[in-house]
């Protein structure tokens, strides 16, 4: 039996402040698996100290890519992401405005395999492409979504210069992410 005090946790820093991976205890045996996704003392004793108020989860295919989506003051939210099954490229851009990494973006793979988690704070714009063949894609959000407050960069913007891992020709992305705005330096949050 384990308890909350017997599960540890990475924390991988990314090079921009608050931008987190995370990297949970996994147990394995003959069974399969187990890992906490998700247990309140524990990332708060990690210095994640966001509470998460809506969880989501989408199933994609292959060369889907979401994103890049945020939302406005006062509705920003900061997200923990994880995949269940697949593999995506997640990305996040800084859109805060001041600092020292604003503009820039990190990406990490999540997948079933790997486990990893990928803490988003207030402040930057989210996006990710499906590597895989179908992906489940789960985020607990620390502000409700807010349908007046959503905005979005567009994601194969030449300015960022974002590698999605998949071909262009391959990608499939809704009506509304092919019509957000270009990045530029007005785009703060």
């Amino acid at each position: 039996m384990h308890t909350a005090n017997s599960f540890k946790m990475n924390i991988i820093e990314t090079g921009i402040n608050g931008l987190l991976v995370i990297e949970p205890q996994v147990f394995h045996d003959q069974r399969g698996f187990f890992y906490e996704t998700y247990n309140t003392e524990r990332y708060h004793k990690a210095g994640v100290i966001n509470t998460f108020v809506q969880d989501n989860l989408s199933s994609s295919s292959y060369g889907v890519v979401r994103g890049l989506h945020f939302q406005k003051a006062p509705y920003t939210q900061a997200k923990l992401v994880w995949c269940l099954q697949g593999r995506v490229w997640d990305v996040a851009v800084d859109l805060r405005k001041g600092s020292p990494t604003y503009g820039k973006w990190y990406g990490v793979e999540l997948s079933d395999q790997n486990h990893l988690q990928f803490l988003i704070p207030r402040g930057f714009a989210h996006g990710f492409s499906v590597l895989s063949q179908k992906a489940l894609f789960a985020y607990k959000c620390d502000n409700l979504y807010a349908p007046q407050a959503e905005g979005g960069i567009y994601l194969l913007d030449k300015n960022l210069n974002i590698d999605w891992k998949i071909p262009e020709d391959k990608m499939i992305l809704s009506e509304k992410d092919k019509k957000h705005p270009y990045f530029d330096n007005s785009i703060s949050l």
